[in-house]
């Protein structure tokens, strides 16, 4: 007897422990949303510091062609898809100046992209400028879909003039991307 009493009053002290709990401690598990924000990146171009020397031809009174790689050039597009329908990398030369004596000019100056190794989604095309006077589109890339990324070695061409002096010739070859 002594047993059944103290089973009752145990069960009646858990009875009103549940009566004394407010509603609350007996709300259903519920889910929490969290939201991650990735915000668009950004447009670069990565180029070679020093090409070196492109080539070396004996001087001849008719002129020469040069030609040699300019070394691994990059764009990367990380920019958010709506920001832009594509991008164009341009590029342009000064003059090949000796130390003393007339420059080759700009001019005689022209780059082949060559292969483009793509990333990610875009048509891209070499647009091979004959002249680099001016600022000339080197690749376009359009129809893009995310992130991309276009890498090429280009050529460079100098064709030079008959009866240039011998001797080291530099430039500064600019590129740029928008």
């Amino acid at each position: 007897m002594r047993t059944r009493n103290l089973l009752v009053a145990a069960g009646a002290g858990v009875f009103a422990l549940a009566l004394a709990l407010p509603a609350s401690a007996y709300a259903a598990p519920g889910g929490t949303s969290a939201t991650i924000t990735i915000q668009g990146g950004y447009l670069s171009i990565t180029v070679p510091a020093d090409a070196g020397n492109l080539g070396t031809e004996a001087n001849t009174v008719g002129g020469e062609t040069i030609s040699g790689p300019l070394g691994q050039v990059q764009v990367s597009d990380a920019r958010d898809a709506a920001a832009g329908s594509g991008w164009v990398a341009s590029v342009i030369s000064t003059a090949f100046t000796p130390p003393a004596g007339p420059a080759i000019p700009a001019s005689a100056v022209s780059y082949t992209a060559g292969p483009i190794t793509q990333v990610g989604t875009a048509t891209y095309t070499a647009d091979d400028p004959g002249n680099l006077t001016g600022v000339a589109p080197a690749v376009t890339a359009t129809g893009i879909t995310g992130d991309n990324s276009a890498t090429w070695n280009p050529t460079i061409t100098v064709t030079v003039p008959g009866g240039m002096a011998a001797g080291v010739y530099s430039a500064t070859i600019t590129h740029s991307v928008l």
